[in-house]
């Protein structure tokens, strides 16, 4: 349907365009805004109410727990202040004790009593003094056997074991024989004293010091709820706080409680200190088990109240408070959430009144809209003329309307193309005008240069043949002989540019190819103010090359840079062995550099930027390199330098 309509738009006249897009914008905003807000509205009311009060739901969870936590906390920063306290007051009754030991020892060194009576008289303080409501002191030697006591006095407690089955008095009689003079020591026991029908173990502090003298350890011990617990103070707090969470409301009816993790409700408007744990819900759900087993999460059950016709949705948040095992709940009906949202629904009439102002808001973005529909082709059209302008004739507007813009592009599009055709029949003329040049100085070359050439040659190999390897001179002249001999190749090169000469391929040692050219471009005219810097790699592989040909290429390439390099300069004559095989050479100059967009031309023949250049040098090295298989690329920054790379396969399977 889109397609069919975009179609049709296109095909319509400008004026039309206008029409079929800004009546729309009157009618149809005016019939469908007011639905679409109403609809829009409730379902957002709804939805944004809903998550705000499951979240104040669990908000309220987290407080209730952050509460019990807090209360928690605080009992037990009181209890070990309490502690502290009771361990002070046991440290100081021992030590009371210890003074009246080693009061009556001093009694004895004196001479006033024997050891037997003063011993005695230390047993009968020391069963004076009560701690606590059942606690008291008593003292026993280092092997257990218990010298004050009030009810085992005589007895070897040496191995007697705790409610957690470990050897307290053991450990008290190891600890005491270590410690140093004066120190109190403290150790904290479960025990069950079945004298004072205790049916369940207490926690049991003692602290006890050592008396060397007599081998004595004297100890002072209670229970610790008889020493430290206020147990109403504490159920005055308890009580604060269940009043201070039973007095927050959730919503109009909604109420916060807590239950243990069998079922019995520890906090609740009307049912604490019942069990609930097989209560069932409207639908016959034991919704109050499975919070028990779940301990935390979401749950949502229909409830009947006294009083209501039906059962009414609720929905509940619920936490595991872990230190007490309790699980804290915060539920409201779900029917209190909408309220807000039903009045929204009334809100909405009211509201319509601004529907006018909407409505003229979307027209006017309507209108930027035919106003894009119309402007952006004119806009591509501006762009592709200014790239035709720059000279990019293959740029093309897009023809995808049968209006007058696309009637407009469709004839632009024929002139550049007319123009583009143009173009590539006279450059077509001007390749075949040089292509004619090199017919006429490939024939005057052979007539002016041969000739010369084959006498230099003779000559040269008639001194070569008179004179001797040792001689000195012999290796100049055999360099003159090398040299015009690839003179005279390169004036056929020159002559059969186009019949692709096939190169004779030998075995060839590159470093010692290359040493050899350096060494002679070197001390060429044009190379004087050049400095070349030879970089071989000595692991290099020798290749099947034709060595003229490499030659000729390396030789060309080191001489247009030096010419690129218009003062002092330096060349890099580098080679290696790259990672996919191929034999490297590479050669970098710091000259003028070559701009991008001579690049992608340089390889074309008869294209150069010399002003007595004949565009064939780059042309002939690039045919050579492929003829071997080869590759040749630049890299070139103005103002820089160039870097021209020679890449030649080594294994011979390449050609």
């Amino acid at each position: 349907m889109r397609r069919y309509f975009f179609a049709f738009m296109n095909n319509l006249k400008l004026r039309w365009k206008m029409l079929v897009l800004v009546l729309p914008l009157v009618t149809v905003p005016i019939v469908l805004v007011g639905g679409v807000i109403s609809y829009i509205s409730t379902e957002q009311a709804y939805r944004g109410i809903t998550q705000t009060s499951k979240d104040d739901l669990a908000h309220m969870a987290s407080f209730t727990i952050d509460l019990l936590n807090s209360h928690y906390q605080q009992f037990q920063v009181y209890k070990q202040d309490k502690q502290r306290s009771t361990n002070l007051e046991l440290a100081t009754l021992t030590t009371l004790a210890y003074n009246m030991v080693e009061a009556q020892h001093r009694q004895y060194k004196s001479g006033k009593v024997d050891l037997r009576t003063a011993k005695e008289e230390a047993r009968k303080a020391l069963k004076r003094v009560n701690v606590g409501t059942t606690g008291y002191i008593y003292a026993m030697t280092t092997k257990g056997k218990l010298e004050v006591h009030i009810a085992r006095e005589g007895e070897n407690v040496y191995e007697e074991k705790d409610e957690n089955g470990r050897p307290f008095i053991r450990i008290m009689c190891e600890n005491a024989l270590k410690s140093k003079p004066g120190e109190i020591l403290y150790i904290v026991y479960p025990w069950r004293n079945p004298m004072l029908g205790d049916k369940y173990p207490r926690n049991k502090v003692v602290a006890y010091r050592y008396f060397r003298e007599w081998d004595w350890i004297i100890a002072s011990g209670g229970y610790l709820e008889e020493t430290y617990e206020d147990l109403a103070f504490e159920r005055r707090s308890f009580q604060e706080l269940k009043d201070k969470i039973k007095s927050k409301k959730v919503g109009d009816t909604g109420y916060i409680f807590c239950m243990d993790d069998k079922g019995n409700f520890t906090v609740h408007p009307g049912g604490e200190g019942k069990n609930f744990l097989n209560a069932v819900d409207s639908s016959g759900h034991k919704f109050i088990k499975e919070m028990v087993e779940k301990k935390r999460g979401w749950i949502r059950y229909p409830w009947l109240n006294p009083g209501e016709k039906d059962p009414r949705m609720k929905i509940v948040r619920y936490d595991y408070f872990k230190p007490w095992g309790w699980i804290v709940a915060v539920g409201s009906y779900e029917d209190e959430f909408y309220g807000e949202a039903n009045k929204i629904r009334g809100r909405i009439a009211a509201s319509m009144t601004l529907l006018t102002i909407v409505t003229s808001i979307v027209a006017t973005g309507l209108v930027f809209l035919a106003a894009k529909v119309l402007t952006d082709p004119i806009n591509h059209m501006i762009d592709v003329i200014r790239k035709v302008k720059k000279g990019r004739l293959d740029e093309q507007m897009e023809v995808d309307m049968g209006d007058e813009l696309g009637e407009m592009a469709s004839a632009f599009n024929l002139m550049t193309a007319m123009i583009r055709q143009n173009k590539e029949m006279e450059s077509s003329l001007a390749q075949q005008g040089k292509m004619a040049s090199l017919g006429v100085l490939s024939s005057g070359v052979a007539h002016e240069i041969n000739n010369p050439l084959g006498v230099i040659l003779g000559y040269a190999s008639y001194i070569e043949g008179k004179t001797g390897e040792d001689d000195p001179n012999y290796k100049y002249i055999h360099e003159i002989k090398r040299e015009s001999k690839r003179c005279k190749k390169i004036v056929q090169d020159l002559l059969s540019y186009a019949r692709t000469p096939k190169p004779a391929l030998e075995w060839t040692d590159v470093n010692d190819l290359l040493r050899q050219i350096v060494d002679f471009a070197a001390n060429h005219t044009d190379m004087h103010h050049v400095t070349v810097v030879k970089d071989f790699s000595p692991e290099m592989p020798r290749v099947m090359v034709d060595g003229d040909q490499i030659r000729q290429v390396a030789i060309n390439l080191i001489l247009n840079a030096g010419a690129a390099m218009s003062g002092e300069g330096t060349l890099t004559v580098k080679s290696f062995l790259d990672a996919e095989g191929y034999v490297t050479i590479v050669f970098s100059d710091n000259g003028a550099g070559i701009p991008s967009e001579d690049i992608e031309k340089i390889f074309e023949p008869f294209f150069t930027t010399k002003a007595k250049g004949t565009g064939l040098g780059l042309a002939i090295t690039k045919q050579i390199i492929e003829m071997h298989h080869g590759k040749i690329s630049i890299l070139s920054e103005v103002g820089k330098g160039t870097d021209v790379i020679v890449k030649l396969p080594v294994e011979r399977d390449e050609f």
